[in-house]
């Protein structure tokens, strides 16, 4: 008798804690563009997930055994490398008159292959340079184009077990795409499930966008990066509130990655400081936690 009361008590409290876990808000997870480099120090500082560059870890312009170092040292970094940025060079176009798209698909199959092989789920489509137009040409014809080209990327990075997010730039970095909804419209026009939105919150602020566009776009967001307007400087060093954008990702529902991409001046201090400053302002908005003076 005694083990069956025993065996109930159990029972219910089990199910008091699984009550409490599941209730328990899913907060947006917080990574950085700090590189290989830094991977101890950006571990060190809070974080779990790290970004680097296509052209330092898979770019074809690196040799197999190049490559094969450069897996080594992902996988025995603490951090996960989950994204990498800087997809196409600026002599690669993707968009535009002068777009040479055997070049395009071919560059970025082998560029997703080893993302594949590295275990990157997530590359960015800024490359401002790369999707740059010329004054003058056709914005509606290269949109066209540009969501072609979209979805036969989207099936490349399927293939590998990738996401591309194409990331809104602002005017002083491209001619095209300059604004998240002409971003979302682009990806909810090419509607792969492998190409998908990249909020850049930083570029959002450039370019005076309300975070109401955000909500716009709805679950087209799969990425989300941020830094601060002034000098794109880490969160927390000239203290720029951020609350309203994270409010649009918390309306979405949006529970993925956010990576600080920004300048880093004294990265022992600015690193772990960016990851307290942002979890506050993120906790404050997900979970109603304190305020960020």
């Amino acid at each position: 008798m005694k083990n069956k009361y025993l065996i109930v008590l159990l029972s219910v409290s089990l199910f008091f804690v699984s009550s409490f876990v599941s209730d328990k808000k899913e907060l947006p997870k917080l990574g950085i563009v700090g590189g290989l480099a830094q991977d101890q120090l950006v571990y060190s500082a809070g974080f779990r997930a790290n970004g680097e560059s296509v052209k330092r870890v898979l770019s074809p312009s690196l040799t197999d055994q190049e490559f094969s170092d450069k897996l080594k040292e992902i996988k025995a970094a603490k951090c996960k490398l989950v994204s990498c940025n800087l997809f196409f060079p600026a002599d690669i176009k993707i968009a535009g008159p002068d777009v040479n798209e055997q070049r395009v698909l071919s560059y970025a199959d082998s560029v997703l292959s080893r993302a594949g092989q590295a275990d990157v789920k997530v590359i960015v489509l800024g490359s401002g340079g790369a999707r740059n137009i010329p004054a003058g040409y056709d914005v509606e014809k290269a949109k066209s184009a540009f969501i072609n080209l979209g979805r036969k990327l989207g099936t490349i990075a399927e293939k590998y077990k990738v996401t591309i997010v194409l990331e809104n730039l602002e005017t002083t970095e491209t001619t095209f795409i300059t604004s998240l909804k002409a971003a979302a419209e682009i990806v909810r026009a090419v509607n792969h499930p492998n190409f998908r939105l990249n909020a850049d919150i930083f570029h959002m602020m450039r370019e005076g966008e309300s975070p109401e566009e955000i909500v716009a776009a709805g679950n087209l967001v799969g990425f989300s990066e941020i830094a601060e307007k002034e000098k794109r400087s880490l969160p927390g060093v000239m203290g720029d509130d951020f609350r309203p954008y994270l409010r649009a990702l918390k309306k979405i529902g949006y529970k993925g990655y956010i990576f600080m991409e920004g300048s880093i001046k004294n990265p022992e201090v600015e690193i772990p400081q960016a990851f307290k400053y942002l979890s506050r302002q993120v906790a404050e908005v997900y979970e109603g936690v304190g305020s960020v003076e």
